[in-house]
């Protein structure tokens, strides 16, 4: 095994606990933290870790899916598909608030019809993963605006769905008939996938259930990274696949998963945030910076009212609209999918989106944990 990859894991973990520690002392979330110490180390960055690089980019992929794994336990399949019945119309507004200013930006820009169609995707869809990482660490599963944050985030992964391969296939110079069948195809698939975790999840929890520990991690990471693969290789998102896999599962299955993962996660989740820093170079963002903190403002203001709208369907106060609405403000993995099959013959738009992520990205988790401050209250007077 390379000396260079375990010097650089190492020192990247130690760095990563330092951080972690730090932002819990400061009552913060660690992921803004995260994503700046991948963008220091990164190419272009203050220390590059070249060994340490293929190692990060896998355990990110990994770290995502437990991420909605370890949400997904946190709830019952009927349950959340009853939310998700109640939020086709939440969905319907965050489409509408939150792809227009990126399509009105790309028309601005210039850009043909596939770049337009990228950055619409890109301002639309929040990050699943930072958002699950948020609800946790802000200790907000149990608020009551949260499932509406999940019905829209899951909707707006289903939207990926059909997104994803009309993109693909544009961006590689396809024709609409033959990204009409991928979207089919698509649609199919997360139609399927759910079907059969409401009528057989029961039969899944029964079959990973195991009384010792070790077999439990076994069957529960190994089942759920077979489903997150065969979600991505149908162009739904693996995050998906692995938020379902943890629907399915209930009761003391559930809890004792969740035991047995948490750690894990919580180890793929830093470098999963460290992975989305890593991808970017500082040097080309400067240029498109003050767009991207232009685009940024806006379509941190339509997420908000996006998720306001949502939690207002589910009875929440003001202040549990204003926390659903903030937790959404954050971009991340999507965005760098969307830009990864667009790009390529798009070469400012990628230095466009990846400024955007980045500053949305920190930014998100910050103004998240600042609406869930409650003001202090006022000294009684003095008579």
């Amino acid at each position: 095994m390379s000396v260079a990859l375990l010097l650089e894991l190492g020192a990247i973990l130690a760095a990563l606990s330092v951080l972690g520690a730090i932002a819990r002392r400061v009552a913060l979330s660690p992921v803004p933290l995260y994503l700046l110490a991948g963008l220091a180390l990164g190419e272009g960055g203050i220390t590059p870790v070249p060994a340490a690089g293929a190692f990060v980019e896998i355990g990110a992929a990994i770290g995502v899916v437990l991420l909605l794994l370890v949400l997904g336990l946190e709830f019952t399949l009927p349950e959340f598909t009853a939310s998700l019945r109640r939020h086709i119309s939440s969905g319907g507004v965050d489409l509408l608030l939150n792809a227009a200013p990126g399509a009105v930006a790309g028309w601005l820009l210039g850009l043909d019809a596939v770049g337009i169609l990228a950055l619409a995707g890109v301002t639309y869809i929040s990050s699943s993963g930072i958002v699950a990482r948020l609800l946790g660490d802000l200790k907000r599963l149990g608020n009551r605006e949260t499932p509406a944050v999940l019905s829209v985030l899951v909707l707006e992964d289903f939207a990926m769905a059909a997104y994803l391969p009309v993109l693909a296939v544009l961006a590689a110079g396809g024709t609409w008939g033959q990204a009409t069948g991928g979207v089919l195809l698509a649609v199919a698939a997360v139609v399927l996938a759910l079907a059969a975790s409401r009528r057989w999840g029961r039969h899944l929890g029964r079959l990973l259930s195991h009384p010792d520990d070790e077999q439990l991690l076994l069957r529960v990471l190994g089942s759920t990274l077979v489903v997150a693969a065969l979600a991505e290789a149908v162009h739904v998102s693996a995050a998906v696949g692995a938020f379902l896999v943890g629907l399915t599962l209930t009761g003391r299955v559930a809890d004792r998963a969740r035991t047995v993962l948490s750690p894990l996660r919580d180890l793929f989740a830093a470098l999963f945030f460290l992975g989305i820093g890593l991808s970017v170079d500082p040097g080309a963002l400067v240029p498109l910076l003050p767009a991207a903190v232009a685009l940024a403002g806006v379509t941190a203001a339509t997420k908000v009212a996006a998720g306001w709208y949502a939690a207002a369907r589910d009875g929440a106060g003001r202040r549990g609209r204003v926390r659903a609405g903030t937790a959404l403000i954050a971009r991340g993995e999507f965005s760098i999918v969307i830009i990864g099959l667009a790009g390529a013959s798009h070469e400012r738009l990628g230095a466009l989106v990846t400024a955007y992520v980045l500053l949305l990205a920190v930014a998100g988790p910050v103004i998240t944990r600042m609406a869930g401050t409650r003001p202090r209250a006022r000294p009684a007077a003095s008579r």
